[in-house]
């Protein structure tokens, strides 16, 4: 079935383009614009396969566009998230805050962790073949993992696992909570993708991650780009922590 739109306006008279329309009821806006066809600027653009743009001025979205900031949270599937990493063009950089990530404790690494204090990684298996791959392309993994003083078994679990990811190519370092606190870093755990793009990780109460969130915003980018210089100036590499 078909939508049915409803102008909101335009700034080229009764017809024509640019024009902004809406689907009422909901908060979903159309533009319409002049194509872009070049295809040196259409290379220019992340745009998905059957996915097109417009141009239109600006002061068409100023005077017509939505002027009440709302958030909207935008979530994607993990499907979606774990594509993100074959995607990028440069870099990912994580900062990891929690003292324990439910998923870690569901798996046999963990448990022979537990058993023996160490776990025999297996450098080749999907995860490694394919951070391997990326980074063979000049493309950086690195992290930030942000420790309690003792560390939980958990948190030491993961500076086992740093030895894994050094081997296919991330650079890990750490970072004691009380200096992260020090330092005005958030809780919250993310990624940082090229330094355009956030993917917020959302964890339950017990732990297990329940959605992942994109964030474009240049604001808020910025802003978590800042925790990453901050984050990354004073942390250690994970085999110098010896709390």
């Amino acid at each position: 079935m078909a939508r049915r739109m409803w102008k909101v306006g335009t700034n080229s008279g009764n017809d024509g383009c640019p024009t902004l329309y809406t689907e009422p009821g909901t908060d979903t806006y159309v533009v319409q614009g002049d194509p872009v066809t070049d295809p040196a600027e259409v290379a220019q653009l992340d745009l998905a396969d059957g996915e097109a743009a417009v141009t239109v001025p600006r002061e068409l979205l100023a005077n017509f566009g939505p002027k009440e900031p709302v958030h909207v949270p935008q979530l994607i599937s993990f499907e979606d998230f774990s594509g993100m990493f074959a995607k990028l063009k440069h870099s990912a950089w994580r900062l990891e805050t929690r003292r324990r990530y439910a998923s870690d404790e569901t798996t046999d690494t963990y448990a022979q962790f537990l058993a023996e204090g160490r776990v025999d990684w297996d450098l080749d298996d999907p995860w490694c073949a394919g951070r391997r791959e990326q980074s063979a392309l000049g493309k950086r993994f690195e992290r930030v993992r942000i420790l309690d003083e003792p560390p939980t078994v958990a948190q030491r679990y993961l500076l086992d696992n740093a030895r894994r990811n050094t081997a296919v190519g991330e650079d890990i370092r750490v970072l004691t909570r009380t200096r992260a606190e020090e330092l005005g870093l958030p809780r919250e755990d993310f990624w940082l993708f090229d330094a355009r793009v956030v993917a917020l990780l959302h964890h339950d109460d017990v732990d297990n991650l329940t959605e992942v969130e994109l964030i474009t915003d240049p604001v808020q980018v910025l802003r978590h780009a800042q925790v990453r210089e901050a984050a990354w100036h004073f942390a250690v590499p994970y085999g110098q922590f010896s709390g």
